[in-house]
């Protein structure tokens, strides 16, 4: 049997990997490894806290009736905050001073899927040993070991929290280096947890709001829009005639955005905007920015130009979040768009970072084109190559062999990174060249040996 948590948390297909009793059962362990010992909770004239929120899939509804009744049967008093973003239950696990948070989303995934991430005391995500406890634990449980349950006034209570959003958005607001006023921004929230929070933050930030993907039924997210889908948004920039567009994901974790001609402007891009505008703020601690080593070859050209360091982690906002707070560092982020500033945020947040991206527009009256531009994107193809036993990826002989040839033919002039996903069943391939005819074709002779090799 296979580790249950990924890169970020717990995903699978709701009701057939990720059921309502895996839900329950996480949820007993989590609350058993991340609370602390009665005897200090008694100190502290309380019982742990749990604040339990979700994405808008249909899924969630049942999935998160399940979380709750693990928390509360394990004795942890449950504060059920809604429908917001990831970053929203991080940042009220941490305000409230609760003993963690529980966030159920399957972020980018399609609508079927369905997550658990589990944040610990102050909003941080679980390092992999705490992971792997709750995971022992549950495995325990699951397989007829008996634990000590709560009776009569030990069990938990389930408290409805109202005043999350309201305190949520004004954290966001109130952290921004100036007001956004006079800009026109088209928001694209993924008909997901951002649908009310993005639209309301920008507007009282100042600027005059386009919503779009701001409609959740419980199906639609992350369907033909957001941040994995942009034409939605590069359409609305150019038909208001907005200075920009924001999209963010499903959990509104990630962050990515058009300009005002409709070209899109990807992690890199707003990593780069942002570290020079902290830098010139004096808040890039140690003038560095950490990145993955997924981030394009040119990002890393531009920081150095300008005078910046960048530390490259391993594929995921867990890995950066790491290393910055190793490191004592203020700014980190993936291509993909997520993107942390920890003076702000314990994790990504798509709506902070859409926010900052569009303050540094109003501060500098210059076009978002312009300020992207302080980095040239080398030529990058990725393919995900599905249906293949992304286990293998490490023991393939004869995938090493390819990559080893891929790296001699394109020299000192590209890269190759190929990796399993953390979070869905494929196999991503990346190819950075001078040219985008060689990177294509380089991509392409890669995949088709990760098919013939691990199909």
């Amino acid at each position: 049997m296979g580790r249950l948590f990924g890169t970020d948390g717990v995903r699978g297909v709701a009701n057939a990997d990720l059921t309502a009793e895996l839900a329950l059962g996480l949820s007993v362990a989590a609350a058993r490894v991340l609370t602390v010992t009665e005897s200090q909770e008694s100190m502290c004239g309380r019982r742990p806290t749990a604040v339990v929120g979700r994405d808008p899939r249909a899924s969630g509804e049942f999935l998160e009736a399940a979380v709750v009744a693990g928390l509360a049967s394990a004795g942890v008093d449950v504060l059920r905050v809604g429908v917001l973003p990831t970053p929203a239950v991080a940042y009220l696990t941490g305000s409230l001073g609760a003993s963690f948070g529980v966030m159920l989303s399957a972020s980018h995934n399609p609508m079927p899927d369905n997550g658990i991430k589990f944040f610990a005391r102050g909003g941080h995500k679980l390092a992999d040993e705490l992971e792997d406890r709750i995971e022992s634990l549950y495995r325990e449980h699951a397989a007829g070991q008996p634990w000590d349950r709560p009776v009569g006034a030990g069990v938990g209570r389930v408290t409805e929290h109202t005043e999350g959003f309201d305190a949520y958005v004004a954290h966001l607001v109130g952290v921004l280096p100036n007001r956004i006023d006079g800009l026109r921004i088209v928001v694209d929230a993924a008909h997901g947890a951002a649908s009310r929070v993005a639209p309301e933050a920008f507007a009282r930030a100042g600027a005059d709001v386009v919503s779009i993907g701001d409609a959740p039924d419980g199906l639609n997210i992350n369907d033909g829009c957001g941040s994995t889908h942009m034409d939605a948004l590069r359409e609305a920039v150019l038909a208001h005639g907005a200075d920009l567009g924001i999209a963010v994901d499903g959990d509104a974790d990630r962050c990515l955005a058009v300009d005002r001609t409709g070209a899109e402007v990807d992690g890199d891009q707003i990593l780069a905007v942002l570290g020079v505008a902290m830098r010139e703020a004096g808040t890039l601690r140690e003038d560095t920015v950490v990145s993955t080593v997924m981030s394009n070859l040119g990002f890393t050209l531009a920081m150095e130009h300008q005078g910046l360091r960048v530390r490259q982690t391993a594929v995921g906002d867990r890995y950066v979040l790491e290393e910055m707070r190793r490191g004592g560092y203020s700014l980190g982020g993936e291509q993909s768009g997520h993107v942390i500033v920890l003076d702000h945020a314990t994790t990504g947040d798509g709506s902070l970072t859409g926010l900052m991206l569009a303050a540094r527009v109003a501060a500098t009256r210059r076009p978002l084109a312009e300020l992207a531009g302080v980095m040239t994107r080398l030529p990058q193809v990725l393919i995900n190559v599905r249906d293949v036993d992304r286990a293998r990826v490490a023991d393939s002989r004869e995938l090493a062999e390819a990559v080893a040839e891929a790296e001699r033919v394109l020299g000192e002039t590209g890269r190759v990174l190929l990796r399993p996903s953390g979070t869905e069943p494929l196999v991503r391939v990346m190819v950075e060249a001078a040219d985008a005819t060689q990177a294509r074709t380089v991509a392409g002779g890669l995949a088709d040996v990760v098919k013939s090799a691990l199909g």
